[in-house]
């Protein structure tokens, strides 16, 4: 039986928002407002929204053409500072990776714009950990949407979704998915799950979980 696990990134592999604020306030103050200023907190409030959502936030003054084209602009910056950069991994992550690959087949799905999820795989060359990804900016899918994609384009029998906010859980029951909250990332679920304190918990967690699916 083929098992997979896909991953959300911002609050359960690493926290990117330091990084991320800098590079949006650099484009921000050199394309748009030279006073405004993007802070971690202000990622870290908006971390798992899709893009056109961030930027209605970020800019409610601008049409949807003009959001669209500055936070395209962000994003690229965004991705070249943490691809020359990279962020804060959470503790144990490389090592509890090599543990879970010996076991499962291993996926990302985010709802970040397209070249993200590769920043990250390029900085610490993770590549070597995950079979496939998809994200929001690749083909404007919800976050629903493209776990289920994952799943159906690998074959996957089993699937767990490991995610830190309520709108991965809200995803993974859309997909059909079974959840895993990273408990240590930037949000709450309002439901009872499997969930995990350090990312060094999943593999016993995930054998667990497995387990019940197939009682």
């Amino acid at each position: 039986m083929k098992q997979g696990i896909i991953f959300d990134m911002d609050g359960t592999l690493w926290d990117s928002a330091d990084g991320v604020a800098k590079s949006w306030t650099q484009v921000i103050q050199n394309e748009y407002k030279k006073d405004m200023a993007v802070t971690e907190q202000d990622i870290k409030r908006v971390m798992g929204k899709t893009m056109d959502v961030i930027g209605d936030i970020f800019f409610p003054e601008l049409t949807s053409a003009e959001q669209k084209s500055l936070v395209g602009k962000c994003g690229d910056w965004e991705n070249e500072y943490l691809r020359r950069n990279g962020g804060k991994l959470y503790p144990e992550l490389e090592n509890t990776l090599k543990k879970l690959k010996e076991q499962y087949h291993l996926y990302i799905v985010s709802n970040c714009q397209s070249g993200y999820i590769e920043a990250f795989l390029d900085y610490y060359n993770f590549g070597q950990y995950f079979e496939d990804i998809e994200c929001y900016g690749n083909n404007e899918k919800s976050k629903g949407d493209n776990i289920r994609l994952v799943m159906e384009r690998n074959g996957l029998e089993q699937t767990i979704y490991v995610g830190d906010i309520q709108g991965d859980y809200d995803a993974t029951m859309q997909a059909g998915a079974t959840f895993i909250h990273a408990k240590y990332g930037f949000g709450t679920i309002n439901t009872e799950v499997a969930e995990i304190e350090k990312f060094s918990d999943l593999p016993e967690v995930a054998a667990r979980v497995f387990q019940e699916m197939k009682a």
